[in-house]
């Protein structure tokens, strides 16, 4: 039996996590930049400081349907205390304006303009009545109600000015952002390439989705889940599927895949055992791929290199599906942010009330799928998920991963955690 203390030696003995990532993304680099038109352009990131090409709005406009007049004529108009019409004001409709009008015209003394939403507003126009306030005339209008001047219409530039800075540099680029650009006049961006990632799943043991698994066959899960969450990380994705504890097959594999690979990210044979080819095959490669025993909870096993001439970055993870994933959050996904030019590059975290008494390996970092939620009075709530780490169904229900550091033995419920946040859009 192991000892206590053989335990916190053999746990010593590992790489801490941090000092871990440190090392590996400090040899990465972002992707160098690329001219993209702006409807091409969702989900990267920018390389540079977008700047507005022109005022938005770019002229004065009508906000509501309605009569856009001058404020002095309009002032005077009131509603009576019962609702009815009270003192009304009669003006003169000389023209109609529509959003596609664009001859300049302008308000005189007691007339006004019949506008739709949109429409350009008529020189001396300060202000718009809207259609409900008055009595809905075609030649004449009578206005029952004066709003105050300057409602119903907005100025030009009022919201962003030409000039204004849109979005810095490292800015991930939304649809809400796209719609700024294009009322700004920016057409074109310079951004960070989205990174394209290989996925493969290595293994004789492995056999496609579709197929129960047999005694020595077990379905391959990794491959699929990896590509999708590279996905989700924000890089073209591709999933070559299963490759063979075969050497000279493993290494041509990878010299094709360097080709069109900016990250390579392999599952399973990362450890000593005489099946984990990916270790073995790797490891003689001049010392391009190096695998550590990190302080991790699931997996302890990663490896990071790089393969071909190009020295194209490879992330090796383990062949566990949760360890996998798991591998995957704390070192490719990083590593995809970091290449997409992204900051920062890990998850965001809060600070949760623990519900539940856990336990935690001494010396390992643990990142245990969890729910989390927003506590009415402020702040957050962390449950634990039944089956601790190594559960793929948990991790597929988890919206968080409850964080327990090399030091935690046990947390007692009522006690305040971190947590990572996932992006799960339920």
């Amino acid at each position: 039996m192991t000892s206590t203390a053989d335990a916190e030696a053999a746990a010593n003995e590992l790489t801490p996590l941090a000092d871990y990532l440190g090392s590996v993304l400090r040899r990465l680099r972002a992707l160098p930049p690329l001219d993209l038109d702006i409807t091409q352009a969702y989900g990267n990131v920018l390389a540079q400081d977008v700047i507005a090409a022109h005022a938005y709005p770019a002229f004065d406009h009508a906000a509501v349907d309605g009569y856009a007049a001058r404020w002095e004529d309009v002032a005077a108009a009131s509603a009576s205390l019962d609702g009815g019409r009270g003192g009304a004001v009669r003006l003169n409709v000389v023209g109609d304006l529509g959003a596609a009008s664009w001859r300049p015209v302008r308000i005189n003394p007691g007339t006004c303009f019949s506008v739709a939403a949109g429409a350009p507003l008529p020189a001396a126009a300060d202000v718009v009545v809207p259609v409900e306030w008055t009595d809905q005339g075609m030649a004449a209008v009578e206005i029952f109600r004066a709003p105050k001047r300057g409602y119903g219409l907005r100025r030009a530039g009022e919201e962003l000015v030409a000039g204004t800075v849109l979005a810095r540099a490292g800015t991930t680029i939304s649809p809400a952002l796209v719609a700024v650009f294009a009322a700004t006049g920016v057409g074109h961006i310079v951004v960070r390439s989205s990174p394209r990632v290989v996925v493969v799943a290595t293994g004789d043991e492995l056999v496609d989705v579709g197929r129960a698994s047999q005694p020595g066959q077990v379905v391959d899960a990794n491959s699929h889940a990896l590509t999708a969450a590279a996905v989700e990380a924000g890089a073209l994705a591709y999933r070559v599927g299963i490759c063979d504890d075969d050497p000279e097959g493993l290494r041509g594999l990878l010299e094709d895949q360097t080709l069109r690979a900016d990250l390579i990210v392999t599952t399973g044979g990362t450890g000593t055992g005489p099946g984990d080819m990916v270790r073995r095959i790797l490891s003689r490669r001049d010392g391009a791929v190096t695998f550590h025993e990190v302080a991790l909870y699931p997996g302890t096993t990663l490896g990071f290199g790089t393969v071909g001439g190009e020295e194209v970055p490879i992330v090796c993870l383990p062949g566990n599906p949760a360890a996998a994933l798991i591998g995957f959050e704390m070192l490719a996904r990083p590593a995809i942010q970091l290449l997409a030019g992204a900051d920062p590059v890990f998850r965001p975290s809060v600070r949760a009330h623990l519900l539940e008494t856990v336990s935690s390996p001494a010396g390992l970092r643990e990142f245990r799928p969890a729910h989390v939620a927003e506590r009415r009075g402020g702040g957050y709530t962390v449950q634990p998920l039944p089956g601790g780490p190594y559960t793929m169904s948990g991790l597929a229900e988890a919206n968080g991963l409850l964080v327990l550091g090399e030091r935690v033995t046990s947390a007692a419920a009522g006690s305040t955690v971190d947590v990572l946040l996932l992006d799960r859009r339920r």
